[in-house]
């Protein structure tokens, strides 16, 4: 059998060039095929997007080459601060601050903006002999057999591999194509996300307030910047995205207080719905999904991309140690180790960020009263503290090689 490369992915936007460097480095050959033609995927203009990376996340970008070409653009994450809070009205008495102090790996993450991120994976991927890169182009139709899988491009170019792996986000096709059904439902929610600079410094400390629509997470970026991610109930976020940029402020300001002095838009602004959304299976036969077209969750907790960082990780583990020793790589045996891996954590993390979501996007005073209770009770055990710092920053549960800052 000829195979034109060893793994084929689908989407070439994070997850799919981090999993082709992964693998590559692994010695495995890589096709990477997207619909966006490079022009639009190097777009060096600042359009807002930024990515809270957990410290277990720089390891991975550290792991597959890139971080030291992005680590100079990036801000360390040094606190978090969480409380509840209305508009107008500031934080509540009762608050979590976390520390990067109090663990001693270092900073508990980055902010990395996006388009720093994109063109450094685009340039090592340039680099890398063991990987192909076909852009401009969408998957229409695929196929797997006894032997390997193939997918056909919109230009009528048949590709063949020994395993087919979807990396083309919520809607996934691939997903489509494989039969693979999803489990989740639409939160009535809506994340407003920006780009804004202020007068102040913010010492590079996240702010989350927990307001009755939805949370609010201002994110430190380089610079007096920040990065804003609003969520509101649907039908407002549709009224205020559809203002101006004066009165979009306008309605900002009150949610996001005067602590950092004025604030101005930098960047474009973006509107995305939120919902749970959870493939019934990672793996098919000969197939594998990675990152939102595996999970999609509230961004409530910041886990989207870091999650999908996990699923790149335990897979590249998954796949180069099983070609080492001589299995085949894509064999169910070999698929289902990754999904044991990583389904269970994924469905552990999608149950919590939906249950704070519930918890805290209401105005019940009875809820309030608990919700302050439990802030306090973790602030006030040292102990305690620590683990959601370090759960904050990606360093509990089963880690792949990559995110303990190993080589495969």
């Amino acid at each position: 059998m000829t195979y034109d490369a060893d793994i084929l992915i689908v989407g070439g936007g994070l997850n799919g060039p981090s999993l082709a460097l992964a693998l590559a480095q692994g010695g495995l050959r890589v096709i990477v095929v997207d619909a966006l033609a490079r022009d639009t995927r190097k777009d060096a203009e600042f359009d807002g997007r930024a990515y809270a990376l957990a410290l277990a996340s720089t390891r991975v970008l550290q792991g597959i080459g890139i971080w030291d070409a992005v680590v100079n653009d990036a801000q360390p994450m040094l606190q978090i601060k969480a409380s509840d809070g209305r508009a107008g009205e500031g934080a509540a008495p009762f608050f979590l601050h976390f520390d990067h102090a109090e663990i001693e790996e270092g900073p508990m993450g980055h902010m990395l903006e996006d388009r720093f991120l994109r063109r450094a994976l685009l340039h090592a991927m340039d680099n890398s002999p063991n990987i192909t890169q076909i852009e401009g182009r969408r998957v229409i139709a695929q196929d797997v057999d006894a032997h390997g899988a193939s997918a056909t491009t919109d230009d009528g170019q048949i590709l063949r591999a020994r395993i087919l792996v979807g990396c083309d986000g919520r809607d996934s096709a691939v997903a489509q194509r494989a039969g693979i059904k999803r489990t989740g439902w639409d939160y009535g929610q809506t994340a407003l996300v920006c780009a804004i600079a202020h007068e102040q410094p913010h010492h590079g400390c996240a702010h989350q307030f927990f307001m009755p629509a939805g949370p609010l997470a201002i994110l430190p970026l380089p610079g007096n910047r920040s990065s804003i991610v609003w969520s509101e109930r649907t039908d407002t976020a549709a009224e205020i995205h559809a203002m101006d940029d004066a009165e979009y402020l306008a309605a900002l300001r009150p949610r996001f207080g005067d602590f950092l002095g004025g604030i101005a838009l930098a960047g474009k602004r973006f509107a995305y719905p939120l919902r749970l959304t959870i493939a019934n299976s990672f793996i098919a036969p000969r197939l594998a999904l990675v990152g939102d077209a595996a999970h999609g969750m509230h961004p409530i907790a910041g886990q989207g991309f870091n999650f999908g960082l996990r699923d790149v990780a335990a897979l590249a583990e998954v796949l180069i140690l099983a070609a080492r020793r001589g299995e085949d790589i894509a064999s169910p045996i070999v698929l289902e180790r990754y999904q044991q891996w990583r389904r269970f954590d994924t469905m552990m993390m999608a149950v919590g960020t939906d249950s704070v979501n519930r918890m805290f996007s209401n105005d019940s005073a009875l809820l309030r009263g608990v919700r302050g209770l439990g802030m306090g009770v973790v602030q006030s055990l040292p102990g305690l503290r620590r683990r959601f710092i370090r759960e904050a920053a990606g360093l509990t549960g089963d880690l792949p090689r990559l995110m303990r800052g190993l080589p495969i």
